[in-house]
């Protein structure tokens, strides 16, 4: 039986056509095109990363699954149906403006068949000087307004923007209008669905020169007009050797920490943990190895791995499940 280590994932790169090259300033060698997202640790029928480090190097994360789930995800993060890993974590480079859209919830009636709702939550890993997002719907805009927007074209002023900058934090529920706009790296943790309804487009053409689907009927149902309970902060308060809570969900707890020196840490037995690497760099220690982390990498610890360090001076990401 192999003994639990921390797992490295080798992402699964996706070309976009908001994407670009940003995701090589974390040293990975990118395929042609413009890459918008890293599917840092998936699995999924859309994408699924694989393990680059110890034994399990080759592996999938859905071979993983079906082979050390129960021990090493614990009891929260394995069913006995063998569903799939429950998070998917993502790098995105938004070279360009993403579509304006919404997720469904996990009730909505016209999921996609074996597919989830979808609430996420972003960190910003960097943000040129006038980056924004779309996000929510300004008070007071309702089905009839926003449908009436989309027919005449004005859809974007039923829209709140917002300016970003790196370290911000940002809680996007199933039913929030969202869109990441030019100029940010984000990292993204969500649940595992690839539910996306887009509201508009900019009426621009996609990757194959055609214009891209809109699902207007669909967005318009899933929307959450009152507002779904999207938060965002700040998070330069953030303490060396204390995790800052960035998001709480029914699917996920997502926290910051800032590394500076060692930081002795322990896994729990009903939940794996991911850990994405932020900036900075150092080692990440175990009983029965070491492994040197770095910027723009992931690490999902089994949930019996036990005792484990993190040592170096970087700021990094900490996701479980509640």
């Amino acid at each position: 039986m192999t003994q639990p280590y921390p797992l490295k994932f080798q992402p699964e790169f996706k070309e976009r056509v908001w994407g670009g090259r940003a995701l090589e300033r974390f040293g990975f060698d990118l395929p042609e095109g413009h890459i918008g997202e890293g599917w840092s640790i998936a699995d999924h029928p859309n994408g699924v990363s694989s393990v680059v480090n110890g034994d399990l190097a080759g592996l999938g994360l859905d071979e993983i699954r079906e082979q050390y789930g129960p021990e090493w995800f614990g009891s929260k993060g394995s069913s006995e149906t063998g569903a799939r890993f429950p998070l998917l974590i993502k790098l995105l480079d938004c070279n360009d403006n993403l579509s304006i859209q919404v997720h469904p919830t996990d009730e909505y009636e016209g999921l996609p068949k074996g597919e989830l709702g979808k609430t996420e939550m972003w960190y910003v890993l960097d943000a040129k000087p006038d980056a924004k997002i779309i996000y929510g719907l300004k008070e007071g805009v309702d089905r009839k307004t926003l449908r009436d927007a989309l027919e005449n074209g004005t859809v974007m002023d039923t829209l709140q923007e917002v300016s970003v900058s790196a370290g911000d934090s940002f809680y996007i529920p199933a039913g929030t209008v969202h869109a990441l706009c030019a100029g940010v790296v984000v990292a993204e943790i969500q649940q595992n669905s690839d539910t996306t309804y887009r509201i508009y487009d900019y009426d621009r053409p996609g990757l194959d020169g055609k214009p891209r689907e809109l699902h207007v009927e669909d967005s318009l149902n899933v929307t959450a007009y009152e507002g779904a309970g999207a938060t965002s902060m700040k998070t330069d308060n953030a303490v060396a050797g204390e995790w800052l809570q960035l998001a709480a969900s029914p699917y996920f707890i997502v926290e910051k920490g800032l590394v500076n020196g060692e930081w002795n840490l322990s896994s729990a037995p009903d939940s794996f943990t991911i850990i994405v690497i932020c900036e900075g760099s150092g080692f990440l220690n175990w009983d029965g190895g070491s492994q040197p982390y770095a910027a723009g990498e992931c690490y999902l610890m089994p949930a019996n791995l036990g005792e484990y360090a993190l040592e170096g001076q970087s700021t990094v990401l900490r996701s479980y499940l509640p």
